[in-house]
């Protein structure tokens, strides 16, 4: 029997299960799709148990490929900044509210007016921002003040999944840091900032280390998905730091970094050390690798590109779309989308 290690990472458009050998090299993979909701302008959720069905049949799709091969651990990854409420049964209490959902104004402009920006930047590397969960759970509070008060426990995306798989509520620093309330010198929840907000720190899980084991995999779920009971379950990284190790980029090689363009588009160069910009200009997060890293964001990268289709061009597939681009005249005629201005804008600094 030939060692292989498990990957499952949860996308906004979709999950993808992938089995690789020691050396790297894919063995298997799946990927499964699920709806984007967005019931008021402005608004994106996801309900979570679609997440859990797409995410089981991925992994059952690449079990039935992995005949002569073992599986000796499920590593996770995947977007980063969703909110998962759930109750003391361990329920959803509401659909997700997602990274790019824009609801949280006045709750970012409440953060603002209790703890001043620069106090914020410095302790957690970044402002008050829309997408970010800890405004999602200051709107939950203000708008849904019923649901608010059957929370026991608020989880990021992946992190939900692994509770699903082992049981065990917890986090990661490469997550966990894009809450809004990770203390980036010591890694831990920064208890001072929640207490000015009036929010139990009860409500966030504990924050382990990345290749830490987060759990192990339950029986019911094994027997689903065709994995062993007891399968370690590595706590991971968010999707842009647990692809950056795949890159090679780490706080130990400074001198590479990446720019990746999904739904959203981004900018990701690795540093050693939390020194945030002083603006708040571009977001620093930890590093799976124990490190940090400084990343730069824009919303709709491909998602403006799915947009653009559906609006302008729904029969004309993407692939056609990318050969129409490709023979476009250098400079377009001066069309710049606002994704190559973010990304002039951010290099030059």
């Amino acid at each position: 029997m030939t060692d292989i290690v498990v990957g499952l990472d949860l996308g906004t458009g979709g999950v993808r299960a992938i089995a690789v050998d020691l050396q790297g090299q894919i063995i298997a993979q799946s990927t499964r799709s699920y709806p984007l909701l967005t019931p008021q302008p402005g608004w994106t959720e996801q309900n979570s148990s679609d997440w859990v069905e797409a995410s089981l049949d991925a992994l059952f799709d690449v079990t039935q490929q992995l005949k002569g091969h073992r599986a000796i651990a499920l590593g996770l990854s995947g977007q980063m900044h969703g909110m998962v409420p759930l109750d003391a049964d361990g329920k959803a209490i509401r659909p997700t509210i997602l990274w790019n959902d824009q609801r949280t104004g006045k709750a970012v402009a409440e953060i603002e007016a209790a703890i001043p920006r620069q106090e914020l930047i410095q302790r957690t590397g970044n402002p008050a921002i829309t997408g970010f969960q800890l405004p999602k759970l200051l709107w939950l509070r203000t708008e849904e003040p019923q649901a608010y008060t059957r929370l026991w426990q608020i989880l990021l995306p992946k992190d939900y999944l692994g509770y699903v798989l082992t049981g065990e509520v917890v986090t990661e620093p490469s997550d966990a840091s894009g809450v809004g309330c990770l203390n980036l010198a010591n890694r831990q929840w920064d208890t001072d900032i929640l207490h000015t907000l009036d929010i139990n720190p009860a409500l966030f899980p504990p924050v382990i280390e990345s290749t830490a084991i987060a759990g192990r995999l339950k029986p019911e779920i094994a027997a689903r998905v065709g994995l062993p009971v007891g399968l370690p379950v590595i706590a991971g990284g968010g999707d842009n730091a647990a692809a950056a190790i795949g890159l090679g980029i780490s706080s130990s090689n400074l001198s590479r970094g990446s720019l990746s363009i999904g739904t959203s588009g981004v900018i990701f160069a690795p540093c050693n050390r939390p020194i945030p910009d002083p603006g708040g200009r571009v977001h620093l997060f930890c590093h799976v690798d124990g490190g940090y890293h400084l990343l730069g964001v824009t919303l709709a990268a491909g998602g403006s590109l799915r947009w653009y289709q559906d609006t302008f061009a729904p029969q004309i597939s993407y692939t056609d779309l990318m050969d129409m681009a490709e023979r476009s005249q250098p400079g377009a005629r001066a069309v710049l989308t606002l994704l190559a201005k973010y990304c002039l804008t951010i290099l030059a600094t």
